[in-house]
């Protein structure tokens, strides 16, 4: 069966893709202040942030909510 899911904007992206979206929208200081994790204030990199938030499920959650607040806008 191939469900989709046409009412989440999630559906589909992969953290990586969600993650670019935000940084090429907000940058990395803007991001840092949106969402307060030190991967985004101390080197912040794709490949570190990632990592972190691939372990961390609230960080992750937040960066979700983050995405798809900016799609609204």
């Amino acid at each position: 069966m191939n469900e989709t899911q046409p009412n989440n904007p999630l559906h589909g992206k992969t953290l990586e893709a969600i993650l670019t979206h935000l940084v090429d929208l907000y940058g990395w200081e803007r991001l840092s202040e949106e969402v307060r994790i030190n991967c985004f204030t101390v080197d912040p990199s794709i490949k570190s942030s990632l990592k972190f938030l691939r372990k961390t499920p609230w960080a992750r959650t937040k960066v979700e909510t983050l995405y798809v607040n900016s799609l609204e806008d």
